[in-house]
């Protein structure tokens, strides 16, 4: 068999999206005791769905809607403290489904939608969360 004859594998698709920390009102452990901290939380999805649907927007990918996807989430946090990775994936919710109305995968349901362990890092000058989307088959 020659060189034209083996099939190649195509490399793998991914996108890297680049959001602000999540802000403290979207973590799970936080009450909404009040309406105003539960109109405090909508108001903070709302705004942190539109900053993801927008990074993927920037991506500009002709391949989409991916069939599945593994998201990997990197926190580059300004302090080293102890961080509780349940929670700051549950703080990812809005960002996921930023992703879904872009029209990158087709749900974020666990069958389309594959969640890494996090990744926590230091960056004083920079922080942020870096969600690597890689497509998967």
């Amino acid at each position: 068999m020659d060189e034209r004859e083996v099939p190649r594998v195509p490399e793998s698709e991914s996108a890297v999206l680049i959001l602000p920390l999540p802000p403290r009102v979207l973590s799970p452990n936080v009450a909404q005791a009040t309406i105003r901290g539960r109109f405090a939380k909508a108001a903070a999805a709302k705004k942190y769905r539109r900053l993801a649907r927008e990074a993927v927007e920037e991506e500009q990918i002709d391949s989409a809607p991916w069939p599945t996807v593994e998201v990997t989430a990197h926190f580059f946090h300004a302090n080293k403290r102890r961080r509780d990775a349940d929670n700051a994936i549950g703080s990812l919710k809005a960002a996921y489904d930023g992703i879904v109305d872009a029209g990158l995968v087709i749900d974020d349901d666990p069958e389309h939608m594959l969640r890494m362990p996090p990744v926590f890092e230091i960056d004083q000058d920079n922080p942020r969360v870096e969600l690597i989307v890689r497509r998967s088959e």
